[in-house]
């Protein structure tokens, strides 16, 4: 395998990475009853909060400051001998944060991907893109512009 695999499927598994800890939790157990017969599941590391620091920049670009913290739960787990999933979620949930494991880990077993790819992450990845763009829009048409009069002329 070369660098480029490697850094294409790393790439493709942040990606659904990505998507899978920004579905909610009834999505993620919805998917998981399309699932047939799931190998045996071992927990590496049960699903844990903790907190997190969260870093800004000032300007964007500037100087890192800290903006405060977060909770984030975290799993561990192996489905068969499949390589080890691993979930983050934001706040407490322990049960989403293990679906997002579990589901990591079946997408890195090459017989399954595709079929988990088109199945699962590509809906998923739409209903976000749709939820995305209408809070974009919602958020636009309550756009105020500013313009500033210059004082003395006329």
């Amino acid at each position: 395998m070369t660098n480029q695999d490697i850094h294409e499927n790393q790439r493709a598994r942040q990606r659904w990475l990505g998507v899978l800890s920004r579905a909610g939790r009834a999505e993620l157990e919805q998917a998981l009853t399309t699932l047939a017969d799931l190998p045996p599941i071992e927990q590496v590391r049960p699903p844990e909060p903790g907190m997190v620091m969260l870093r800004g920049r000032v300007g964007g670009t500037g100087d890192a400051f800290n903006l405060g913290e977060a909770t984030v739960t975290r799993c561990a787990l192996r489905v068969g001998t499949s390589a080890l999933g691993v979930g983050y979620t934001l706040g407490r949930d322990r049960r989403k944060a293990e679906l997002v494991a579990l589901f990591d880990a079946l997408l890195q077993d090459e017989t399954r991907q595709a079929r988990l790819q088109r199945e699962v992450i590509a809906p998923m990845h739409q209903r976000q893109a749709i939820q995305r763009e209408a809070t974009s829009r919602a958020a636009a048409a309550s756009k105020v512009e500013f313009f500033t009069f210059v004082r003395g002329e006329a």
